[in-house]
């Protein structure tokens, strides 16, 4: 008896001493989780019982009367548990959103996880159960294969990026709203009837999972909403403060994580909150299983887990949803697969952080704003989020119609890489978007790169904001001298216009090559139409091969504050190995065509003799082409 109480003594004193997660962690793997119940065992009239949270952090029963299984023989070849769910608000709700991996006991053994719906308007709460078995399965698999997957190929946002193009460009990773069968003749039912377990298998689709949106702008929350509806989530939208539970919210959340509590993923807090929230399905010691479908289906991911508070269940014949926050968190999200997402308990993953500074100039004076973020890891989520928070802070401060000019700076420090610098400004009717494209395109040209894992390890923006159009066009360029001889330097002369009408007279000193004789073309034109042109003699050659290259050329992408000035020839070049080589001489590019073996290699039909660049203070529109006659030196050759 008194070696018992020893022991019993030492273990309640270990377990004060350790952590709140691995007080979790013991709870759970002390042999009170449940055994697991195979999908062979389960059988139509069976009796189980549900679990989750309705309101607040209290775990609540309810009633599962398993109808039968089906089961998709193509495809991924899965299995469904058909069940009809009884108790509590369900009669009001139906299955509502945030129920999504609600776990399902008979006889005390864990089947699975509450994450089908058949849709709006239903008159019986009726559930699709996946399977546990699949569940582990699945994030054991991913698992093991991880490290292969460690490059994944984010999401491609093309440039310049509107919410039509953002909306289109996460539609192309939306595997969520795919119902369980595609064709009802693909489905084997067991203790259904075949023609209506065919229809249902092809109603069920996942559960809709709660997005939390907190301290965002209407504009903002419009085109989160149109995009994250359409992937299966419901918006949700709270005040400064709605995404965090609060002080007491959080104390009722400190008791041992349990199977059925609700989880959250966060993917940006800080000055904002932006989650969604599910339940746990499963824990096996540090590991937890949630959700039943997929988040995003990301795979292997390393975003931020953490507890959510219930405030309530709001019933709609459209789509019931809990309403919650997020809560402190717990662990990392490891994986995101087509039948669970699968985590470990424990210290949560690095964030990207973000600081937005933005300096406000009205009537004589400045006012400056700092806000700071936590932008979670990943590949397809990071640029996203990035521009939204950007886009929000500027459409939050600063109007949002009539003409303004935004002046960015900025840096993204890379792990391993030189940093890519941010310069430019903004102005016009729109330039929001515009100086959020800024940072949202590069971002996702360097994570969705498939030569190696990009981490960025900070972002830090700088933007001066004046409700004045800052913008000069290019009205005339002009040489003084009528024949300038070829290896000269001849002052080159650009008038600019303001919004206002005031005129501008910029000079720089050009040098005309020595090899040059003959007609001379000098374009001189904004960062936007250079971009289109150049895109249009090296888009299908010039791809970066490297990331040291590509944070170069991002690096050296065409501003809005600048006059470019370009000598052109119809000396041909070629694009080697990504790098652009102009005006090369015939038997180089003999050379080169010849050994194909030495890289990629494309001709350019012609190339910059001379390059230049005008820094303005404004932004520059317009273009002008200057043609000259270059006149030979004395004793030079044609």
């Amino acid at each position: 008896m008194t070696i018992r109480f020893t022991v019993a003594a030492f273990a309640l004193a270990s377990l004060c001493l350790v952590s709140p997660v691995d007080r979790w962690v013991f709870a759970q793997s002390s042999g009170r989780s449940a055994r697991l119940m195979p999908i062979g065992e389960v059988k139509p009239g069976m009796v189980g019982v549900g679990r989750t949270v309705f309101e607040g952090a209290q775990l609540s029963d309810f009633k599962v009367q398993i109808i039968g299984v089906l089961r998709n023989i193509q495809g991924p070849k899965r299995d469904l548990i058909l069940a009809r769910l009884e108790g509590g608000p369900l009669a009001k709700t139906g299955v509502a959103a945030g129920m999504s991996g609600s776990p399902v006991y008979v006889d005390g053994r864990l089947i699975g996880a509450v994450s089908y719906s058949i849709g709006s308007f239903p008159t019986e709460a009726i559930a699709g159960i996946t399977p546990i078995d699949e569940m582990k399965d699945a994030a054991a698999i991913s698992a093991r294969g991880a490290g292969a997957a460690a490059t994944r190929m984010a999401t491609t946002i093309d440039l310049p990026i509107t919410p039509d193009s953002l909306a289109s460009a996460l539609r192309q990773s939306y595997a969520r709203l795919a119902p369980f069968a595609s064709r009802g003749v693909d489905v084997q039912s067991i203790g259904v009837p075949a023609t209506e377990g065919a229809y249902l298998a092809t109603m069920l689709r996942p559960i809709a999972t709660p997005l939390l949106m907190s301290g965002l702008e209407p504009e903002t929350v419009a085109l989160l909403s149109s995009m994250f509806r359409d992937a299966g989530f419901t918006p949700t939208v709270g005040g400064a403060a709605g995404g965090r539970a609060s002080a007491a919210e959080l104390a009722a959340l400190n008791g041992p994580l349990r199977e059925g509590d609700a989880i959250g993923v966060s993917l940006v807090g800080g000055d904002i909150e932006m989650g969604a929230t599910g339940t746990i399905t499963h824990i096996d010691g540090a590991e937890v299983y949630a959700f039943g479908h997929p988040f995003f289906n990301l795979g292997p991911s390393e975003l931020p887990m953490t507890r959510a508070y219930v405030y309530a269940m709001l019933p709609s014949l459209m789509s019931s949803f809990k309403i919650s926050s997020m809560g402190d968190v717990i662990g990392t999200l490891r994986q995101d697969r087509a039948t669970a997402i699968a985590g470990t308990l424990g210290t949560g993953p690095a964030t990207v952080p973000m600081t937005v500074t933005l300096r406000s100039m009205r009537g004589g004076e400045t006012t400056s704003r700092t806000f700071k973020f936590q932008v979670g890891t990943d590949q397809t989520f990071t640029p996203l989020l990035s521009y939204v928070t950007l886009f929000n802070t500027l459409a939050g401060y600063e109007r949002s119609f009539g003409t303004a000019t935004f002046a960015l700076k900025g840096t993204a420090r890379v792990k391993g890489h030189a940093d890519v610098t941010f310069e430019d400004i903004f102005a016009g009717d729109a330039p929001v978007l515009a100086a959020s494209t800024s940072i949202g395109g590069p971002l996702t040209m360097l994570l969705a790169n498939d030569r190696e894992k990009v981490t960025i390890e900070s972002l830090d923006f700088t933007i001066d904001a004046t409700e004045t159009p800052l913008v000069a066009t290019i009205e005339r360029v002009w040489i003084d001298e009528l024949r300038p001889r070829a290896g000269r330097t001849v002052p080159l002369k650009v008038l600019t216009r303001s919004y206002r009408g005031e005129e501008k007279i910029s000079t720089i000193d050009v040098a005309i090559p020595a090899n040059v004789s003959g007609p001379l073309s000098v374009l001189v034109t904004d960062g936007r139409q250079l971009n289109a042109i150049e895109q249009r003699e090296m888009r299908r050659t010039l791809q970066p091969q490297s990331v040291a290259q590509m944070i170069r050329v991002l690096n050296q992408t065409r501003r809005n504050n600048r006059i470019y000035v370009r000598l052109l020839t119809g000396a041909p070049g070629a694009v080697v190995n990504g790098e652009a080589l102009t005006a090369l001489p015939p038997s180089v590019l003999s050379v080169l065509e010849a050994d194909r073996n030495g890289g990629s290699f494309s001709p350019i039909r012609s190339a910059a003799v001379g390059e230049y660049e005008i820094p303005m203070n404004v932004a520059v529109v317009g273009s002008r082409t200057l043609t000259i006659d270059v006149e030979l030196r004395p004793g030079s050759r044609r």
